[in-house]
């Protein structure tokens, strides 16, 4: 099981009141809301191996330079040396290392690497993995992972953590007309304002899941572009051609890593906690005690 960590305590934050507080009244709703997710997805679904996949690049260099749009209306600062500052609301980013140190504390996998986003350490975890993997992401783009053959799904947040949309390829046909990989290209071609991705003009959700359809591919539509035969309209034709260089550098942004260099790390989940008196001081600093020892519980049935 992999978390894209982020996005669920996004949600967690702001599914939780922030009257939850620790007892000198800092919020800890996010802290709070995310190990009550976790608890949840090991009594529903029994993982053998956990990671709380991490940004440690929340708008990696490397996307940027291909697409400038890419996540900027979401930088709070821009730097020179390191990550740009992510837009992240005053209650929410104190709340981050909180949730860094009682996951270490209790000994669930942490793994983020620089340069690059969760969902990139996801694929690359992905793509090593010999059996089946559950991704939950409340991020649509991580649906580009799902293979049923090789039993990969991703668990999709509808309402808190107790309705889960397990989505597969009958899933994703059936809202987008696309498989996995074929998502990759939907969300390119139809833009994300959310990511920044401007798309191609013209081309919506519905279009692009039906160019997908006629051309098997992006380098199939593309080809069609070229081919006067092909029946693509006028006018998708037009734009097409006119977003070449868009089409060209997008797959890179849009698509997930998968060669990212990981370090060693510990996946199992633990039966114990790996430090049990840090544990102890942080449950007592934050007020966590409750939610922590139902995960407890959990982790050792």
């Amino acid at each position: 099981m992999l978390l894209d960590t982020a996005s669920l305590y996004f949600r967690a934050y702001f599914g939780v009141p922030d009257s939850v507080r620790a007892p000198d009244g800092t919020p800890v709703n996010a802290v709070r809301g995310l190990l009550e997710f976790i608890t949840r997805l090991v009594q529903d679904h029994h993982p053998d191996e956990l990671v709380a996949c991490m940004d440690a690049d929340w708008r990696p260099h490397w996307r940027v330079e291909l697409i400038p749009s890419y996540k900027a209306h979401r930088v709070a600062l821009e730097t020179e040396t390191g990550p740009d500052e992510e837009e992240i609301p005053d209650t929410l980013s104190p709340q981050v290392p909180v949730i860094e140190q009682v996951l270490d504390a209790i000994g669930i996998a942490r793994v983020g690497v620089a340069g690059f986003e969760a969902d990139d350490v996801i694929g690359t975890l992905t793509g090593r993995a010999t059996g089946p993997v559950d991704i939950v992401t409340g991020d649509r783009d991580l649906y580009q992972l799902v293979d049923d053959a090789r039993g990969i799904r991703v668990l999709y947040p509808l309402k808190g953590v107790g309705m889960m949309q397990a989505t597969d390829e009958a899933v994703l046909r059936e809202k987008y007309g696309v498989d996995g990989p074929g998502y990759a290209d939907l969300a390119l071609l139809r833009g994300d304002p959310s990511d920044g991705l401007p798309g191609v003009p013209g081309i919506g959700e519905k279009t692009a899941a039906k160019l997908l359809d006629a051309f098997g591919d992006l380098a199939g539509i593309m080809a069609a572009v070229d081919d006067p035969a092909s029946k693509l309209t006028p006018s998708q034709r037009k734009r097409l051609d006119e977003s070449r260089d868009y089409v060209a550098v997008a797959p890179k942004v849009v698509q997930v890593a998968g060669d990212v260099p990981l370090p060693d790390f510990e996946p199992a989940l633990p039966k114990e906690p790996r430090d049990p008196q840090r544990l102890e001081e942080l449950v007592a600093r934050w007020g966590l005690g409750r939610v922590v020892n139902r995960l407890l519980v959990e982790l050792r049935a």
